[in-house]
């Protein structure tokens, strides 16, 4: 008797994968495009990884702006800005989703990104703590939890409320490395006091995937991470995101 009872368990267990796994491959992928030509478009800047007596020197500045003009565009840009003094400053941009986006309460998603931004950080440069390219990381991930920033009582500095990996190379769990922001010109053949910017576009799947909450909010992050002790500015210039079920 005990036996058949474990075989039935184990039938209603596998039935119910099953029955997960269609309903899974049944729900659409949602494709979602950010154009910041088109102003900020529900997507929020906020500053992490310093202590609250740094920010009066940290020249920390967000919205959206005029393109440069070296890109040869008529069109704006959602810009970031920071001066790294605490060797990690974390710059980064949030959006929530949910239901009339095409999120499903409760399904699992497996997240890519197209992202293009425009970077004045040239390729072999130079840097205190790093070079401004290189060491200046671009992560994208996702969240059912809001990414938010809150003072940590033990460090007194502004950390956030999700893992983004710890330093400023390593990924987490709301947010994966993509890569950095050296933008392919050589520091030994451009003007460094007024360095000009190129736009560039980087492709990245997030190292993890994320579960919409019970009522289909989920939430995008995308920032740089800095180990370049100096001044960092960056233009998103659009943002396209691919959410595809995956099973649990």
């Amino acid at each position: 008797m005990r036996k058949r009872l474990l075989v039935a368990a184990a039938v209603v267990v596998a039935a119910g994968l099953i029955t997960y796994a269609v309903l899974a491959a049944m729900s659409p992928p949602v494709h979602l495009e950010y154009d910041f030509c088109q102003g900020a478009q529900g997507w929020e800047a906020n500053f992490a990884e310093y202590a609250p007596d740094m920010k009066d020197t940290m020249q920390l500045e967000a919205g959206i702006r005029r393109l440069p003009s070296e890109i040869e565009s008529e069109c704006t840009g959602y810009y970031l800005q920071g001066m790294n003094s605490p060797d990690d400053l974390f710059m980064f941009l949030k959006r929530r989703l949910g239901t009339d986006d095409g999120i499903e309460p409760g399904q699992k998603y497996r997240v890519t990104y197209t992202l293009v931004f425009a970077s004045n950080a040239p390729s072999g440069a130079a840097g205190i703590g790093g070079p401004p390219g290189e060491s200046v990381f671009l992560k994208a991930g996702a969240s059912a939890v809001e990414p938010d920033v809150h003072l940590d009582s033990a460090t007194d500095y502004y950390v956030m409320n999700v893992d983004k990996g710890p330093g400023n190379s390593g990924g987490g769990q709301a947010a994966s490395v993509v890569g950095h922001i050296a933008n392919g010109l050589s520091a030994d053949e451009i003007d460094m006091a007024d360095p000009p910017y190129v736009s560039l576009v980087r492709e990245h799947t997030h190292r993890y995937s994320a579960t919409a909450g019970s009522d289909g909010e989920l939430w995008l992050l995308v920032g740089t991470d800095s180990g370049f002790e100096g001044l960092t500015g960056i233009y998103y210039q659009r943002i396209e995101v691919t959410l595809k079920p995956a099973i649990l």
